[in-house]
């Protein structure tokens, strides 16, 4: 059942994304940083945290899930070292998933012959 409610979730999730896509002009950049301020908004209001317990990866996966990941390390420095946690928490609670990010995207250009589009 857990599968099915991640599936269910990332799906509605994703499926949002791609009608938001196909009836706005706006960029695929700015709709990524529209979804991770959302999570953070979502996170810092106290909606996402009984939803991804709900869904589990199919919450904290998208893009949405990084937002709140950002928001809960701002939160806990700022409880822990004060404004200066303003800056560091977000840094410290989102470093593994950008170094994944950057490391394996960096193998695959090794594995693979990047090119640009033309």
């Amino acid at each position: 059942m857990d599968y099915l409610k991640a599936f269910l979730a990332g799906g509605a999730i994703c499926g949002a994304v791609q009608i938001l896509m196909d009836k706005t002009k706006m960029m695929p950049g700015r709709i990524m940083v529209l979804l991770v301020v959302a999570g953070s908004i979502l996170g810092g209001i106290g909606l996402y945290e009984p939803f991804s317990k709900w869904a589990g990866a199919g919450a904290t996966v998208p893009l949405l899930g990084f937002g709140n990941t950002l928001w809960k390390g701002v939160k806990e420095a700022i409880d822990a070292e004060g404004a200066l946690g303003l800056f560091k928490g977000g840094f410290k609670a989102g470093a593994a998933g950008i170094a994944a990010a950057l490391i394996f995207g960096y193998a695959g250009s090794l594995v693979f012959k990047p090119k640009m589009k033309s």
